[in-house]
């Protein structure tokens, strides 16, 4: 069986007193019968690789630069990330293609970057309230997941996958259980085809995952844990979150 994953995504929240807070927390509520971890804004990913330094908690980056080093102002190449001891990183997330502009193909590379640093990207695929009321969510997702396969070759069965539909995100909407795991089904005969370890990878769900949701959506055959965004900030709640995984 796959052991399941729920990873907090911070996004741009935090202050050294309010982290400090959260993850005590998340120590004291061990131990959890799933893989958990922090994707934490960078400039507080020391404090948190020294916080949770001997527990089994995992910490990750929330992006990562496509570049291995060079005249690229703003950005973290996956080196660094490594340094800092991070497990993974977020590549692909909903706000960055919006925000950023982040093509499939950036996305892969980005993927690619970490990999080959020992980072374990968290690929996030996931279709837009037009994308799903025109019927193309299937052909979206796939598309998505494609350029990293393509990217990747052999190895891209080392890579975690998030499902996040973007209407699902901060809307209050959630997908039924039956709706993301029709997703995550086509997502998993996609990987299993491409890498022949579908079976094996974990396809997590991001999409206004709640305590009163997560087991539901955690039962689901395809569903292997969760990204989660602003319940992630509250640690009773997240804690509620991880335990629902086991």
């Amino acid at each position: 069986m796959r052991r399941k994953l729920v990873v907090g995504n911070w996004k741009m929240h935090g202050s050294r007193p309010a982290n400090a807070e959260l993850l005590a927390a998340l120590i004291a509520g061990r131990p959890y019968a799933a893989d958990v971890a922090v994707c934490v804004p960078n400039v507080f990913l020391s404090e948190t690789a020294a916080t949770l330094a001997g527990s089994e908690l995992r910490w990750g980056a929330q992006d990562v630069s496509e570049h291995e080093q060079g005249a690229y102002t703003g950005e973290v190449s996956a080196a660094m990330l490594a340094e800092c001891g991070c497990r993974y990183a977020i590549v692909g997330h909903s706000e960055r293609r919006a925000y950023h502009a982040e093509s499939d193909a950036v996305v892969a590379r980005k993927a690619q970057a970490a990999l080959a640093r020992g980072v374990t990207p968290i690929v996030c695929v996931g279709e837009t309230l037009e994308q799903r009321d025109g019927g193309e969510t299937e052909a979206v997702v796939k598309r998505q997941l494609s350029a990293v396969i393509h990217q990747l070759t052999h190895c891209a069965g080392e890579i975690v996958v998030a499902y996040e539909p973007v209407w699902a995100i901060g809307t209050g909407r959630t997908a039924t259980p039956e709706q993301a795991q029709a997703v995550h089904a086509v997502l998993r005969s996609q990987l299993h085809a491409a890498t022949g370890r579908g079976h094996t990878m974990r396809i997590l769900y991001g999409g206004s995952v709640k305590a009163d949701n997560a087991a539901t959506l955690f039962a689901q055959p395809d569903i292997d844990g969760g990204l989660i965004g602003g319940a992630s900030l509250k640690a009773a709640d997240f804690i509620a979150i991880c335990r629902a995984a086991a």
